[in-house]
């Protein structure tokens, strides 16, 4: 028997990188997958693609509607869907300031504000949300991404202590530098990729990235029964970033 036998789970940002790393993940151990992106191409084969934008009300409600609605259950949220930006307090405009905080902060809160009646009836549940190591230190040009990273696990902690003891659970994970499409795109847009993806190897204690798999396995252990007496912590997988 797998872990998520009969198990429904929503992914939010499961067109790529983590997220699809997680709705293969849950799919392979039995889970019925939804996964929400705005681009659903990418949705792993045997998970039903909904296009989703988290910022937006209705559609995080539609997401949640749909799952509910097929499988009478609404049992893992995985907030994953998240973008990032590159810029300092000075030269961040208030549109990506707010373009920024309306995916990675305010999706979160919709995503879980849309699950939480299903999983209150149920008397049960785990919400996984994907932050960064961002949202618990100072990174250089990252200011929007580090303030609405650390909203994230501000929320994490706030709902996993207004739920306890209802079988509810919230979580955050705090991945590093991984070898995803977004540090894809970063590359794509530097003046010397090669010596950019380097810089971002040698500042990993461990001495490489990490890959979306291994992201994906942390959620799963926080939305698993092995972590039944874990709510309101971050788990970060970083290589030894922070702790360097």
């Amino acid at each position: 028997m797998s872990r998520f036998d009969g198990r429904t789970v929503v992914i939010t940002g499961a067109g790529s990188g983590i997220g699809a790393a997680m709705a293969k993940l849950f799919r392979d151990e039995g889970a019925t997958v939804f996964g929400g992106d705005l681009d659903v191409s990418g949705v792993p084969t045997g998970c039903t693609p909904l296009r989703t934008d988290v910022a937006v009300e209705l559609d995080a409600e539609a997401l949640i509607a749909a799952a509910a609605d097929a499988t009478g259950r609404v049992d893992i949220l995985c907030n994953n869907a998240g973008i990032g930006s590159t810029t300092s307090v000075l030269d961040a405009s208030v549109e990506e300031w707010d373009r920024v905080f309306s995916v990675n902060a305010r999706g979160t809160f919709l995503m879980t504000r849309a699950a939480l009646p299903h999983m209150l009836a149920q008397a049960s549940g785990a919400i996984v949300n994907t932050a960064s190591v961002a949202g618990l230190v100072g990174l250089r040009d990252r200011a929007s991404y580090c303030a609405s990273k650390g909203a994230v696990i501000s929320l994490t902690k706030q709902v996993a202590v207004q739920y306890a003891g209802t079988g509810i659970r919230c979580n955050a994970i705090a991945p590093g530098t991984i070898d995803s499409p977004w540090v894809g795109r970063l590359l794509d847009s530097a003046q010397d990729p090669q010596a950019l993806r380097q810089s971002l190897i040698d500042r990993q204690p461990i001495g490489r990235l990490g890959t979306p798999a291994e992201i994906a396995q942390a959620a799963a252990y926080l939305a698993s029964d092995e972590a039944a007496y874990v709510t309101g912590s971050v788990l970060v997988i970083d290589g030894g970033l922070v702790a360097g």
